[in-house]
């Protein structure tokens, strides 16, 4: 058995399970030792059934007398009733609705206990106890049936008793227990078999803990402090390897080639002036950098970042125009059809004057703007669309995935820009050309990225930011509705249609969730969450039966989606109900109001793309956060929302309010929770990226650290960061 061995050559992990491990990304042995635990229950306060005081929370180990079912008919519930003994006394254990204990504890066998003492007309009993039987080389033997023996086993041979016990995030309804069941035999089998990875010069200038260890520390901590240590030492680890990885990212691209695109001042001034609006300050910074950067015979590799609204997509397009009067072509990538077909569509207007070949190239739709029939956007074949790529006909191509796609190749691509994905690497880029020359990247988004984040995983990348929004812009007006004011709001958006705007409606989910006929606990009350096609008919038929609603979801056909967005932008409808996929890139300037049911289910940075699809015009604009949470730390949020000046600040207040492995947008990054928590640590941070550095400036190719080498590897394609 190795640490690689699949997790179904395990004993006890059948089909069902093997699902569920896999669902939350543990498919190795490996996989699931990192599997640590979020918190630790506190069993270690063993005491004897005589000392055990009212109120209090104990464990105890002794010897089961009797154990039988009882049913309460005036509360119709099944009580599992024991009575355990040890030398100094015997006490009843009491169990609500798990009559199957009955079967699993047995008269005569030794049990460790833990759970809170209670009195009742009964006298005092351990309410509702976690158990554990112990082991039976000690409840077989001699001294055990004398009522010696089982007192004196040690703690360290027990799992769920007599110590700190893990509790694992329970997802997927994999209990804590099954869990410790199925790691703590894996960490006796592998003990001092964990090859450590940190180089030694790491470990001993940081006090970090040796990986063999922690390993078992972090699972089944000698005490709290030990097991905060532990995870440190993973902390710090998981940073590590992202700073490696960013870092030599870094190098690599220093030492590719890129075409030098010198700045076109005439073409510049000129796509300036044609402009139906001036350039804010922070467009021409960013625009200027940006510009200066392809001049360089090196890759470009930069971020651009601006709130949503603030007009990136212009100073893309004029780093666009640059590069194709030098003779190169640009590659235009967006994530969702829906928004390459807006890109499509904006580029194409923002350089009509230049007479570019500017085509289209999704799952769907092959488009190409003709430059002889003056800007008219015209069906191709993408044969054709591939062909005239190839011989440098077509000087920009938007699409999505499709663009890099083996069929999909340049005559002399220069620029690549990719909207909303931001780990794109240098072999990426390689599939966008067949010639060893780098083409310069732009990668642009309008999710909030905090410091820390932005010191992580786009460690390689220079920033510019567009920190302002363009003149004539209102602020945007937000306010928390509680369920009181839910008609006093419907009539506020009947007012603003009835002036001849619209509005968005955003659910959680797009169906509403089944009751479980198995009784089975919904803690997080999501059944009770609304859903875009019960709320869509609600609205419809009660609330607004004379407005035009229409409904958008993921699991519409696109042309079906396609359908309903352009019915919205063209006004054939008053009030859109959504989920979130209207989150990024969808411009409609006449909406003015954006209702978000159930806002405290979304991240505030997912909250602030919402917003920000309203705002877009000189129309004053309002987002109405509907919440039935009473929780203060609900209210909080949401008013963090309603303070930050801009996305950017929001999304430091994001990280600062919910804590560690919460942060919204974890999966699009691709971080696990343990370096999503570190992130929290600008210290912890600041020294992973120090350490990293001074590693790769001895040896940037880890020739000396194969340990390390391998895990750097292993570690990336799993986070996948590019």
């Amino acid at each position: 058995m190795q640490l690689s061995t699949p997790i179904e050559r395990l004993t006890g992990v059948g089909p069902v399970f093997l699902k569920k491990l896999h669902k939350i990304g543990i498919k190795t042995i490996r996989d699931l030792l990192y599997h640590f635990p979020h918190r630790y229950e506190d069993f270690s306060n063993l005491a004897s059934i005589k000392d055990a005081k009212l109120g209090e929370n104990v464990c105890i180990k002794g010897k089961v007398l009797e154990i039988k079912n009882t049913r309460t008919w005036k509360r119709k519930m099944f009580l599992t009733q024991a009575i355990v003994e040890d030398k100094t006394g015997a006490i009843r254990a009491v169990w609500f609705n798990q009559f199957y204990l009955a079967k699993t504890l047995k008269k005569g066998e030794s049990v460790a206990l833990a759970g809170k003492i209670l009195t009742d007309s009964h006298g005092t009993y351990l309410s509702n106890p976690a158990y554990e039987k112990i082991p039976s080389f000690a409840s077989d033997s001699a001294e055990a049936t004398e009522g010696k023996g089982n007192w004196e086993i040690e703690n360290s041979d027990l799992t769920h008793m007599g110590r700190l016990v893990p509790v694992y995030p329970e997802t997927e309804r994999l209990s804590s227990r099954w869990l410790r069941k199925l790691i703590k035999p894996l960490l006796n089998y592998f003990k001092n078999r964990f090859p450590e990875t940190l180089p030694k010069e790491i470990l001993k200038n940081f006090q970090l803990m040796p990986i063999n260890t922690a390993i078992w520390q972090v699972h089944f901590p000698d005490s709290l402090e030990v097991g905060k240590k532990a995870l440190e030492r993973f902390s710090f680890e998981e940073l590590f390897y992202i700073e490696l990885f960013v870092l030599s990212e870094k190098i690599k691209l220093a030492k590719a080639k890129s075409p030098a695109i010198e700045i076109n001042l005439p073409v510049i001034q000129k796509f300036v002036s044609s402009l139906p609006f001036t350039l804010t300050d922070a467009q021409k910074k960013c625009s200027w950098q940006i510009l200066k950067d392809i001049e360089r015979p090196r890759p470009m590799n930069r971020l651009l970042e601006g709130d949503v609204g603030s007009g990136k997509t212009v100073v893309a397009t004029m780093a666009i125009l640059n590069t194709t009067k030098a003779g190169y072509q640009a590659a235009f990538m967006a994530p969702t059809e829906i928004l390459a077909k807006q890109h499509f569509k904006e580029v194409s207007k923002l350089l009509f004057p230049f007479k570019l070949g500017i085509a289209l190239l999704t799952s769907k739709d092959d488009k190409i703007t003709s430059k002889k029939l003056k800007g008219e956007t015209i069906e191709i074949s993408r044969q054709k669309i591939l062909e005239k790529c190839l011989k440098g006909e077509i000087d920009v191509l938007i699409g999505t995935h499709a663009l890099i796609q083996d069929k999909v190749k340049f005559g002399e691509l220069g620029l690549v820009i990719v909207d909303e994905q931001h780990r794109f690497g240098v072999e990426q880029r390689a599939k966008l050309t067949k010639q060893k020359i780098v083409p310069h990247l732009l990668s642009m988004t309008a999710t909030p990225i905090p410091r820390t984040l932005a010191l992580t995983i786009y460690g390689d990348l220079d920033l510019s930011i567009i920190d302002e929004l363009p003149t004539g812009r209102k602020k945007i007006i937000t306010e928390v509705i509680p369920p009181a004011k839910r008609q006093e709001t419907y009539d506020f958006i009947r007012n603003e249609i009835e002036n001849g705007r619209q509005a968005f409606v955003i659910c959680p989910r797009i169906e509403p969730k089944k009751k479980s006929s198995e009784n089975i606990p919904d803690p997080f009350g999501w059944a009770d969450v609304k859903a875009v096609k019960e709320e869509y008919e609600r609205l419809s038929k009660e609330v607004f039966p004379d407005l035009r609603l229409e409904m958008l979801h993921g699991k519409m056909k696109v042309r079906e989606k396609e359908r309903t967005m352009k019915n919205f932008k063209n006004k054939k409808t008053d009030i859109l109900v959504s989920t979130s996929v209207v989150e990024v890139g969808i411009d409609v300037p006449n909406a003015t109001v954006m209702v978000i049911e159930g806002a405290d289910r979304f991240g505030l940075a997912q909250l602030h793309q919402f917003r920000g699809r309203v705002g877009r015009s000189i129309y004053q604009s309002y987002c109405f956060l509907f919440t039935e949470s009473p929780a203060k730390k609900t209210r909080q949020r949401l008013s963090a929302l309603i303070s930050a000046e801009d996305g950017f600040q929001l999304s430091q207040k994001d990280l600062e309010i919910r804590g560690p492995g919460q942060l919204d947008g974890k999966k699009q990054w691709g971080l696990p929770d343990l370096a999503m928590s570190a992130l929290k640590n600008i210290q912890l941070v600041e020294k992973t990226r120090q350490s990293a550095k001074e590693i790769l400036m001895k040896d940037w190719q880890l020739k000396n650290y194969p340990m390390l080498k391998a895990r750097l590897d292993a570690f990336q394609k799993r986070v996948h960061l590019e």
